[in-house]
This record gives structure tokens, C-alpha cells and sequence, in this order.
């Protein structure tokens, strides 16, 4: 194994193969994940052009997020270690009928192999399922050209996080697998701003997304405390 591909967690990765089969179930173990994302889709739309733009969906899974963009118009390449979710990802296409270039890869060894490649980079919901995310924030951000955009979500680290994220969605909805977080890997938003500041990234907002699963909607803005949404643009060399 190369040092680019050691940065896997492979009991993460099993995780992910495991709901493979249901990826595209709306109501299955994946549920949050289709409720979230025209949220998600509509936040990256209204900060970034999407239509013609090459894009790279970092952790893309199943593809939920990569076929919405590529029905956008976007040229999207999904990147994911977990094998399994990537073939569900690529049978998928056949039923939907969009375009997603869909490749096994980790973000180090994406970025080694096509720098400075891409106008969008996205990463929802992967960076706390990585022994170094500061590493895959790193390798996203070269990735993408000069004034390209970057959109990650992950989630806070502190007792709020906590009761929802774990408690709630784990154990007492039981909407999301047990086991699928770990709350030591929960990021606080000045850690990701600080390791963007690193990979010559300038954060242009920070803001929180806010799911209710009674009646599945979801929605941007507000506060951090739990789920957040970051944008950051790639700063110029001459910087």
C-alpha cells in the first residue's frame, strides 16, 4: 500500500459496504442521506456554477449527490474506497440515465494524479470517517484550480453533536446505523477552517444544516452546533 492510500479506516470502509444494497432505498438505511441532499444540492447551486463545471465528488458512495449534480449539468467524477458502493453507484446509472465517472480512489491519491483538475470539489459527510482528515482537506484542495470551490460537511464536536447525531439518530430513531459514528472524530468548524487556511483556501461561510426527520426536510443556515456546511475557494498563487 502507497502512503497516498494509507489514509483508510477499513472498518469504515466495511460500514459503508455493508448499506450498500440500499443506497438508493429512500426509506432504508440511507434515508437521511436522500433527505439531506437537496439541501445540500441547493447550497452548492446557489454558490457555485454548476452547469458545465468539472467536478469532483470526494466519498461519493452510492452517487446521490454526484447524479444530482451531473443532472445539472456538471461533468462529475465520484471518488470512494468502498468498492461495493461503487458498483451500486454505477448499476444505478443505468435507471436514472445521467453521466458520473464513477473510480476507486482516495483523495491523496486523486489530487497526486490530477491536480489543479477541477472547478468543484465536494465531501459530505466523509472527513470523520478518515484517520487524517486534514490530509483528505489537503488533497481536495489541490484539486481544484484557482477560484474553485470547495463544499464539505461534517459535524461538530461537543455534547449538542453528541445526543443528536449519536443518541438520537443512532439509538433512539435509529434512522442511521449503530456504529456509524465516533464521536472523538467529530471535527469543530475552527479545526476545518484551520486546515484550509493551510491548503491555501479561503473560507467564504461556514453554516449549519438542520435535518428533522419526523417530516424528513432539511435545510441550510443557522446554527453549527451539529451538522455544518463549509464553502472555501481556492486563493490564488500570487496570494
Amino acid at each position: 500500500m502507497t502512503e497516498v492510500e494509507t489514509n483508510i479506516d477499513p472498518a469504515e470502509r466495511q460500514k459503508f459496504d455493508d448499506i450498500a444494497a440500499s443506497w438508493w432505498d429512500p426509506d432504508g438505511e440511507s434515508r437521511p442521506l436522500h433527505d439531506l441532499n437537496p439541501a445540500r444540492l441547493a447550497y452548492i447551486a446557489e454558490r457555485a456554477e454548476i452547469k458545465d463545471a468539472s467536478v469532483v465528488d470526494v466519498g461519493c458512495g452510492g452517487g446521490i449527490l454526484s447524479e444530482s449534480m451531473a443532472a445539472l449539468g456538471a461533468k462529475v467524477t465520484g471518488i470512494d474506497v468502498a468498492d461495493k458502493a461503487l458498483s451500486v453507484a454505477r448499476l444505478h446509472l443505468h435507471e436514472s440515465g445521467v453521466q458520473v465517472d464513477y473510480q476507486q480512489s482516495t483523495a491523496e491519491s486523486w489530487a497526486q494524479e490530477h491536480p489543479a483538475s477541477a472547478g468543484i470539489v465536494t465531501c459530505m459527510e466523509m472527513l470523520e470517517h478518515v484517520p487524517d482528515p486534514a490530509s483528505v482537506v489537503t488533497a481536495c484542495a489541490s484539486m481544484l484550480v484557482e477560484g474553485g470551490h470547495l463544499f464539505m460537511s461534517t459535524l461538530n464536536r461537543n455534547p449538542a453533536s453528541f445526543v443528536v447525531a449519536i443518541l438520537g439518530g443512532e439509538y433512539i430513531t435509529r434512522i442511521i446505523p449503530r456504529g456509524t459514528h465516533q464521536y472523538e472524530r467529530f471535527i469543530k468548524p475552527s479545526e476545518l477552517s484551520a486546515w484550509l487556511r493551510a491548503a491555501s483556501m479561503k473560507t467564504a461561510e461556514i453554516t449549519g444544516i438542520h435535518y428533522n426527520p419526523l417530516d424528513r426536510t432539511a435545510r441550510t443556515g443557522g446554527s453549527v452546533n451539529v451538522n455544518y456546511i463549509i464553502h472555501a475557494v481556492k486563493l490564488s498563487s500570487q496570494a
